[in-house]
């Protein structure tokens, strides 16, 4: 699928910004120039500065949120006379590979798309294609985790069993909650960067936010490891 990118320069040449390979939002009601008009499919290299202050707001939450419930951790464990040790179920750690493997290919999506926006890309640097591999491996850690409270049950674990297992649910739970708004999120840069425009710092923003789940997700796991 050929893809049109514009030149930033307002009020440049018109052949100057077909050479440039940039987008340019312009000033207007949204419209972009450039050769064979039509549908054009760019990507904007500039964005608002909120959209990153933002997500970084966002991230200091989840931090604090997850802070505390570590915190509670400690403390029911420490008054807790029923305190049973949980083997953790091994996909867990066939789910932490599935994660930072979609980091990885996050990255692959990021410099593909920096190369989108040099204007050189080619038949084979097809800057969406790793955004959908990265999509396909959240969903695939997601389905591992429920896989992993299937487990659980089937031997016996339920939400209320005791406290450990209730802290087990909770902690992957909320996490998985907060991959599957990753994802959403993903699908959003996806349907941008194929159908209007993608400004760099929302995959940036995104990148910010999945590479955080992955971390949060290793720390998790040492702490059901450890305290579980």
């Amino acid at each position: 699928m050929a893809t049109t990118v514009q030149a930033p320069p307002k009020g440049a040449p018109s052949a100057e910004r077909s050479r440039s390979g940039r987008s340019n939002s312009g000033s207007g009601g949204g419209s972009y120039a450039g050769p064979g008009q039509g549908n054009l499919r760019a990507v904007q290299e500039f964005s608002p500065a909120p959209s990153k202050t933002g997500i970084w707001v966002l991230l200091a939450g989840i931090a604090m949120m997850f802070a505390a419930f570590t915190s509670a951790l400690v403390v029911r464990q420490g008054a807790a006379m029923d305190w049973e040790h949980l083997a953790l179920p091994p996909i867990l750690f066939f789910n932490t590979i599935i994660l930072l493997a979609s980091s990885v290919t996050l990255e692959l999506a990021r410099r593909r798309i920096a190369v989108f926006m040099g204007c050189h890309e080619t038949a084979d640097q097809r800057p969406v294609l790793w955004l959908y591999v990265t999509l396909s491996l959240g969903l695939i850690f997601v389905a591992g985790q429920y896989a992993a409270w299937l487990e659980l049950r089937s031997e016996g674990y339920y939400l209320a069993t005791n406290p450990n297992s209730s802290f087990f649910y909770l902690l992957t739970a909320i996490h998985a909650i907060h991959v599957l708004g990753g994802l959403t999120g993903l699908s959003r840069v996806i349907w941008k960067l194929n159908r209007v425009n993608l400004r760099r710092s929302t995959l940036e923003s995104f990148s910010y936010y999945w590479h955080f789940m992955a971390v949060l997700w290793l720390y998790l796991l040492w702490l059901l490891w450890m305290r579980l």
